[in-house]
């Protein structure tokens, strides 16, 4: 995950942090049964293996074999599961001065119907573990198993379940490119750095009145212990679309993971699917507290540190937000 431009809020409320309970961060069934939920079944199993099998093409950095590689694999996996898939892109210039094929993947559900929710996630891996304790390893790339490859790994297990109950709105799922390829906050941030393919993304839905409903952009959405509050983009841009999430999270059993605690301005993907007009919130491991996910940008963001009880508590939340939809 990029981050960015981060502007911590002077009120932290840090007692808020201290009143929450982390300690219990596993599934309660008996809570989950009795909601009676209206979304199919999600499968953590099989979401960490979407996430395993991105992790073994190696480093997802764009321009590399394990790049293209991936992205085939997303576009089969996608087509096979019933969606249209395209890809949209074009050569864009990194901050660094690099130039790179963009890749957006783009997979449409139900595309006749006119309601539609639009969920996205980065399929892309930075180039550099800037982040970790080591500075030697500060120039070599990461597994990025939880920063990228969770968010499209619940993705494509939600597909998966799309294909087989269809919900009664239209789902758009785009995985987006160059997303983490941008100028680390230690230099001199700038915002139009980060998330190049939602920035180009949003430019042509902007020219083609593509509308949704509303937008969810998931970010590291698989590390164990994971708490997701609600960053000041999100609030402020989307305030109905927040409440509707984390409420839902929170009467399915999942109050541990979204907890309802305002976060600083996060930029991040949703910055430009708003945008673009479209309502949207952020789904991220994050609090102004602790920061993002501990191993964030680091040599330890590898599969060995993927909790399959955070992907359930992701997908099944946002599966059941899409199918409570009328």
């Amino acid at each position: 995950m990029n981050k960015k431009l981060l502007i911590l809020p002077l009120f932290a409320l840090i007692a808020f942090y201290a009143c929450q309970n982390k300690t219990n961060r596993n599934v309660d069934e008996n809570v989950e049964k009795a909601t009676g939920l209206v979304s199919p079944d999600f499968n953590a199993d099989s979401a960490y293996a979407y996430t395993k099998a991105q992790v073994d093409f190696g480093p997802r950095i764009p321009g590399t074999t394990a790049h293209q590689k991936c992205a085939d694999y997303l576009v089969v996996k996608l087509r096979t599961f019933g969606a249209e898939v395209s890809i949209q892109g074009e050569q864009t210039q990194t901050y660094d001065r690099k130039s790179f094929q963009l890749k957006n993947i783009v997979a449409i559900f139900n595309p006749g119907q006119k309601k539609r929710i639009l969920i996205t996630a980065h399929w892309d891996a930075r180039p550099f573990s800037d982040q970790d304790t080591d500075p030697a390893n500060h120039a070599k790339p990461f597994d990025a198993a939880n920063d990228g490859a969770s968010g499209v790994a619940v993705i494509l297990e939600m597909a998966r379940q799309i294909q087989q109950k269809q919900p009664d709105v239209g789902v758009d799922f785009v995985l987006w490119d160059l997303e983490d390829y941008g100028k680390a906050n230690d230099e001199t941030p700038d915002e139009t750095t980060w998330c190049l393919g939602s920035q180009y993304w949003a430019k042509k839905a902007n020219a083609k009145g593509y509308k949704a409903l509303y937008g969810i952009n998931l970010d590291m959405v698989g590390g164990g212990n994971a708490q997701f509050t609600q960053d000041e983009i999100s609030r402020q841009a989307a305030p109905n679309v927040v409440n509707k999430v984390w409420n839902i999270g929170n009467e399915i059993g999942y109050a541990s993971y979204f907890t309802k605690i305002p976060s600083g301005k996060l930029v991040d993907d949703h910055l430009w699917m708003n945008k673009a007009g479209i309502p949207s919130i952020d789904i991220i491991h994050y609090n102004d507290n602790s920061g993002f996910y501990i191993n964030w940008h680091t040599q330890l963001d590898n599969l060995a540190n993927i909790d399959k009880n955070t992907l359930k508590a992701t997908g099944q939340t946002v599966l059941e937000v899409i199918y409570r939809e009328k």
